[in-house]
């Protein structure tokens, strides 16, 4: 059966620490696995423009053995002048991997029905689940086990990084609490499907609007842009809208005394983190961004293992316990 990794609760509790496990032995031995050699080859397309997702997926899929084949927007007729369905069953027949960043969540999902090698979503107006891999393997160096702890995400709550930490965090059995104004919190079928999940894992799901309420005790702090792609004509209104929720020093003394700091970047200074917290002792931002090109490449592998039985020795599946 071809694994898709579309939405974070694609992976189970056990198998996402599976992936986290195997990104903390690739952090410590990059070139240990070889599961695109050959090279084989993985299409790689960008509907939005991109810096940390384009080089750690380049990166990370040459590390593995493979071929990025990366497809800027209008280098394709994806969706265009040829289906999605019909470009998912001719790149089945010509790559490993399609990894696609892009707008509407249900291209992807209509990708992953009619593809026959795994398709990674690196982000979706509804999700961005290769985020929080890097993010809960950053948390994880930080704080070792992830079950039990606190964390807290504040501003947008209703864009794809809110939707995509209740469904991760609350796989790995931490408590996630999310906090934005009213009309900025996240989609209430996703709150449904994360309470499911931490009521099997022992996490929590809470949603709230007091950012201070939110951040008091947490052991991570986590924020993201107010203003994504698109919105810019919204800058000003949206400024005004979030500033309650602006990471200042202040905010971070109600969380945990070795609470750490988290932004997946691009960062606006001034605006949704203060640069004395982005840039302080708690961030931990730059390993965040690096651990991006390690989360991926385990994920990659794990895809490809399960998706391509006979190379499923090469990623440590008999023998080393994945």
């Amino acid at each position: 059966m071809t694994r898709h990794f579309l939405r974070d609760d694609d992976l189970s509790p056990a198998e996402q620490r599976e992936v986290l496990d195997l990104a903390d032995r690739l952090k410590r031995a990059p070139f240990s696995e070889r599961p695109l050699a050959g090279p084989r080859s993985a299409a790689v397309f960008f509907d939005k423009t991109s810096t940390r997702t384009r080089f750690s997926f380049a990166a990370g899929i040459s590390e593995l053995g493979g071929t990025p084949i990366i497809v800027n927007p209008g280098e394709a007729q994806l969706g265009a002048k040829e289906s999605i369905a019909d470009t998912a069953q001719v790149l089945s027949r010509m790559v490993s991997l399609i990894v696609w960043r892009t707008f509407a969540h249900a291209g992807i999902e209509e990708m992953a029905e009619h593809a026959t090698v795994p398709v990674i979503n690196s982000l979706s107006d509804d999700f961005h689940p290769c985020q929080i891999l890097a993010d809960l393997q950053t948390i994880r160096e930080q704080k070792g086990e992830l079950a039990g702890l606190t964390a807290t995400y504040v501003g947008d709550a209703a864009n794809n990084m809110g939707h995509s930490y209740l469904l991760g965090f609350a796989t790995a059995g931490m408590h996630i609490r999310v906090a934005g104004p009213e009309g900025f919190h996240p989609r209430a079928d996703i709150v449904a499907d994360a309470e499911r999940i931490a009521a099997q894992t022992g996490g929590s799901v809470t949603v709230l609007t007091d950012p201070v309420v939110a951040v008091t005790g947490a052991d991570a702090v986590i924020t993201d842009t107010w203003v994504s792609m698109g919105q810019e004509d919204e800058k000003a209104e949206r400024v005004a809208t979030f500033g309650a929720y602006r990471v200042t020093p202040e905010l971070m003394a109600h969380a945990a005394s070795d609470a750490v700091f988290l932004h997946c970047l691009p960062a606006y200074r001034e605006f949704e983190v203060a640069p004395e917290v982005i840039d302080g002792p708690q961030s931990v931002v730059w390993d965040e961004a690096e651990n991006r090109v390690h989360a991926q490449k385990a994920l990659m592998a794990w895809l490809l293992a399960r998706t391509d039985i006979g190379r499923a020795a090469e990623v440590g599946l008999n023998g080393s316990g994945l």
